[in-house]
């Protein structure tokens, strides 16, 4: 039985060992050029971030959001829109029972029916008045005629019975008593005519003061009627105005929102039905007042949404805000107090989506979405 010699490190040919520690070398300069370009690149990257970007997590998706109130009170009679549902402007959103308007328009109607009948009632008196005072007119200028043929006798008439009454008197009459009592009668007759034309005249000057009274008051009850016929008209047409907001119609287009309106609700005037959103979105983004120094409107936007698992979207600065955010609060802050600590400021900048970038994720986008942005200042 032949018994195979064992091998020992000593039996390796010694050729072999340069080799090996020659690959061995190799690899690792390859690794460590690697490793430095790796190094390099996130160095480039590391210093294009820190020194030509500047980013934000306090930043929020936002939008358009009218909030639809109702116009005129009453029972709503139909609601024709849903929670998160899509509708177009102009959609009736929601119909208030008309039924309360219409009869208000009906006695609006009634009203101005009422003023037109005092209208022409009044038109008729004044036209009957204006008649009266015509012939009030009339007889005024006969009674003046009268008057003057009337003094013009009575004074041909003392003229005569003056005449006549020295004639008898003297020593050969050419009169009788009989033609002077004749003239006396005369006179009378002539007087009394005149008392009369007088009388005609102050008859017929109180017919036209009481004439023109009349006139004066059918033209008052005209005016009186026209006016609340106008008066009626106004409120009919206020009537079709508010008639008009028993339909609740979408303002714009977009999805419906925080509904409060259900079939038989009463509504009150001012009352918030529904809030629409629009699909039109853009990010306030809240940076350090430190961070504006490079910050222009025009720049790149990479955009960061948290609700889509970190979907990255580009967009555009559009401006910035005239103030920092403190100035805008119910109660900004009056620095000029004995204690001050310095705060750093925040500034709203408007950042707009680029629209080929969100195609697809329109529906998934909503305003509140908080983001993370980062903006190309270089």
């Amino acid at each position: 039985m032949t018994t195979k010699a064992l091998t020992t490190p000593s039996d390796i040919p010694e050729t072999d060992a340069p080799a090996s520690k020659r690959s061995r070398t190799g690899i690792k300069v390859i690794a460590g050029i690697a490793a430095l370009a790796l190094a390099a690149t996130a160095g480039n990257h590391f210093i294009r971030l820190s020194l030509f970007t500047e980013s934000t997590d306090d930043a929020y998706i936002s939008g358009h959001v009218h909030r639809v109130s109702a116009n005129v009170a009453g029972p709503l009679l139909e609601v024709l829109a849903d929670d998160n549902e899509l509708v177009k402007k102009g959609q009736v959103l929601a119909k208030i029972d008309p039924r309360e308007f219409d009869i208000m328009e009906k006695k609006a109607i009634s009203s101005m029916e009422q003023a037109h009948a005092a209208e022409l009632q009044a038109a008729a008196k004044a036209a009957e008045a204006r008649a009266a005072d015509l012939q009030a007119k009339a007889g005024i200028s006969s009674a003046e005629a009268e008057i003057k043929g009337s003094e013009a006798r009575l004074e041909l008439a003392k003229i005569t019975l003056n005449r006549n009454e020295s004639l008898l008197g003297s020593d050969n009459p050419a009169v009788s008593q009989l033609v002077v009592d004749q003239n006396r009668s005369e006179v009378e007759a002539s007087e009394a005519q005149l008392n009369a034309s007088k009388a005609n005249l102050e008859a017929a000057q109180a017919t036209h003061e009481s004439s023109q009274a009349s006139i004066q008051a059918a033209e008052a009850d005209i005016a009186s009627a026209k006016a609340e016929i106008d008066v009626q008209k106004a409120a009919i047409d206020d009537i079709h105005r508010q008639l008009s907001y028993t339909e609740i119609i979408a303002p714009e287009s977009g999805r419906v929102g925080a509904k409060n309106a259900e079939n038989g609700n009463r509504v009150e005037v001012g009352q918030s039905l529904f809030a629409l959103v629009e699909q039109d979105y853009w990010i306030v983004a809240n940076f350090k007042e430190t961070q504006l120094k490079k910050m222009t409107a025009g720049q790149k936007v990479d955009i960061e949404v948290d609700s889509l698992g970190g979907k990255h979207f580009s967009g555009t600065v559009d401006s910035i805000a005239p103030a920092t955010g403190s100035q805008f609060a119910i109660l900004p802050p009056d620095n000029a107090t004995g204690n001050f600590t310095k705060v750093v400021q925040r500034v709203p900048v408007k950042i707009t989506f680029d629209p080929e970038s969100i195609r697809g994720f329109e529906d998934q986008l909503r305003p509140g979405l908080s983001t993370v942005v980062r903006v190309q200042t270089h």
